[in-house]
């Protein structure tokens, strides 16, 4: 007979583990330390209405280690020995004067065949017969039933294998069923008839990655546990490649949360704790040092030597890398047709325009950097046909920075709005409310709002605009209206096509194995330097949306009018998708770009402009600005 295992008062993983993550022994993330840090703060009493219960987290532990079995492999059937990290996850045990929990929102991320998914399951059995809560109800969750029994088959399995489970619990074949105090254990999805009317004690949030529209979902289930005094509901998952969905609005808030531990100002959520193992670095991938991470069970729950094996393949086979670092190493990424990877899009820097103080703000990893008002900006729009986004960009530099920066809108015809964000499953309602995207009138787009737009930011946001890239087919109406305004010369036709877009993809590959060359780094390292403008990104940006990329190649010696600098040598062009397309506008502006500078090298001074509001301005704008580099 196994003998029980109890533990003293004076058991604290947390304090165990925090000793090992300061002295090293343990290598974790960055979101882990400061996770554990402000735990161990409030531990000592930090400004808190809630206290530390150890009574309340070693009754978890408890009742994992003494009731909760392996059921498949060669552990199978044996009791489960928690490890140091999953002991001091559940011990994060804090509780009201009243004994009620103070978290009711935990999120664990981290890498495949970490146990996660074995680690729900016994939560969920706690809940259920453990947490003397009158008529629990237990539900693990998922947008598909497939997903949502993951967890409570592995359940229903452990009640099978424990004699003293069986004595209290019924499995039966849908649910897990608890007469003595009215409990009930399900798996629930979008599917299920039985989403009104929920009690819910505890939900168990599987993959939620893998989750499409799972925002109403979530909902739900959030709205089916008011009622309780101290429910949980536990959201366990990987990383995954869905962008703009809830797997993202969550990590988002996270951030949000852990920020917000050092800061007094910072947002702040109390009833929410995340315990989010990840590579910091995309790079990091190579490096069997960082693999902890994002796999704290490795070498225990998870076999070192297949990861090991795993990433020697990727080093070998560059197709292999996306899929490893999302899963292995919890790296969001784009979807498999993507070019760039998430990291690579995922520029956080904005900016603000104030153009009647002519201020410019760049706001550079949380800092806001004061920088000269731009003056001029290069045009690209890329008109719809009926159904998809038109787009229009401008991209423009200041003086004293190698950032080129960008200002986007998209336009979506009225009347296929709802149509569109049900049948895409992409967020354009969300983006209308953000002010991302703008809706014209009707089932089409109608190009005067795009010239409305160019004319918006020469005139109110004071951004001369000298060329205009456009795609030649199907735009004779749109080119005349704007040649009225901007000049003839200023619209430049830019045919989209292989012939147009692989040399510049060429050249941007030759630039990143110099740059690589030059400063000692893998090619893999330098391309998180280098960034796109997304939609996706757009919805994190400030009004107007502004993303920084790094500039690539040189200046333009010479050039009395841009300036030197102003513009790089080339930008190379690229038609990015992610899980859903992304506007055509993007490839059209980028290689427009290339197209323009040799342009600007023949034609030395911008067309003229017809606008009479330019015309009446000082010459000085014309001229080359101080100070520029």
């Amino acid at each position: 007979m196994t003998k029980r295992r109890s533990y003293p008062l004076t058991f604290a993983p947390i304090r165990e583990y925090w000793t090992k993550i300061e002295s090293g022994q343990e290598i974790v993330s960055q979101k882990i330390y400061r996770t554990y840090r402000h735990i161990v703060r409030r531990m000592d009493g930090e400004g808190s209405e809630y206290f530390y219960d150890p009574r309340r987290a070693n009754h978890v532990i408890a009742f994992v280690e003494n009731y909760c079995r392996h059921s498949k492999g060669k552990l199978g059937g044996q009791l489960i020995q928690l490890e140091l990290w999953e002991k001091a996850m559940l011990a994060t045990a804090f509780v009201d004067i009243e004994g009620n929990r103070q978290y009711h929102e935990a999120i664990l991320i981290v890498g495949k065949k970490n146990g996660k998914s074995l680690l729900a399951s016994a939560i969920g059995l706690y809940m259920q017969l453990a947490d003397s809560e009158p008529g629990p109800e237990v539900y693990a969750v998922a947008t598909k039933r497939d997903q949502a029994k993951i967890i409570w088959s592995e359940a229903k399995r452990m009640v099978q294998k424990s004699p003293t489970l069986l004595k209290r619990v019924r499995p039966l074949v849908g649910e897990i069923a608890s007469d003595y105090n009215d409990g009930v254990f399900k798996p629930l999805s979008s599917d299920s008839d039985t989403l009104d009317g929920l009690n819910i004690h505890c939900a168990l949030l599987d993959e939620i990655h893998q989750w499409k529209n799972g925002r109403q979902l979530y909902d739900i289930i959030a709205d089916g546990m008011s009622a309780r005094e101290q429910p949980l509901l536990f959201i366990t998952s990987t990383a995954g490649k869905i962008r703009e969905d809830l797997y993202d609005e969550k990590y988002e808030e996270i951030e949000r949360v852990i920020n917000g531990y050092d800061d007094p100002d910072g947002y702040h959520d109390d009833r929410l704790i995340a315990f989010v193992y990840e590579l910091d670095a995309r790079a990091e991938w190579t490096d069997p040092a960082c693999w902890k991470k994002a796999n704290p069970g490795l070498g225990t729950i998870k076999s070192y030597r297949t990861l090991a094996e795993k990433v020697e393949k990727a080093k070998a086979n560059p197709a292999l890398v996306k899929n490893l670092v999302c899963k292995e190493f919890n790296i969001r990424e784009t979807s498999s047709e993507a070019w760039l990877t998430f990291e690579e899009l995922d520029c956080r820097d904005t900016y603000k325009l104030n153009p009647s103080e002519r201020v410019f703000v760049w706001v550079h990893d949380g800092i806001e950097k004061v920088l000269p008002y731009p003056t001029y900006g290069i045009g690209g729009v890329d008109l719809s046909s009926t159904t998809d986004l038109t787009a229009a960009h401008v991209i423009f530099q200041v003086p004293g920075c190698e950032k080129i920066f960008s200002i986007s809108m998209y336009w979506l015809a009225e009347d296929l709005l709802t149509k569109r964000v049900n049948e895409d499953k992409i967020p354009y309602d969300k983006w209308l409310d953000r002010g991302l995207v703008q809706l014209s009138p009707g089932n089409h787009v109608h190009a005067k709002y795009v010239k409305e737009w160019f004319v918006y930011v020469q005139e109110e946001l004071d951004i001369y605009i000298p060329y205009v890239g456009y795609d030649s087919w199907s735009a004779t109406y749109f080119v005349e209206d704007m040649a009225d305004y901007f000049g003839k010369m200023s619209m430049i036709p830019v045919v989209q096509g292989k012939k147009t877009l692989s040399e510049p993809m060429k050249r941007l590959g030759n630039d990143l194995a110099d740059i690589a060359a030059a400063e000692g780094l893998a090619p893999d390292a330098v391309l998180p330097h280098f960034h796109a403008v997304t939609a996706h990104q757009a919805a994190d940006a400030l009004a107007p949306a502004g993303v920084a990329v790094r500039r690539i190649g040189h200046g333009l010696p010479g050039d009395e009018h841009f300036g030197h600098g102003l513009v790089p040598r080339y930008l190379a062009l690229v038609h990015i998708r992610l899980q859903h397309d992304l506007p055509e506008g993007l490839a059209l502006l980028l290689h427009a770009v290339k197209y323009f500078l040799h342009r600007i090298q023949s034609h030395r001074h911008p067309p003229p402009c017809r606008s009479r509001s330019w015309t009446a301005r000082p010459a000085a704008r014309t001229e080359t600005p101080p100070g520029w580099a």
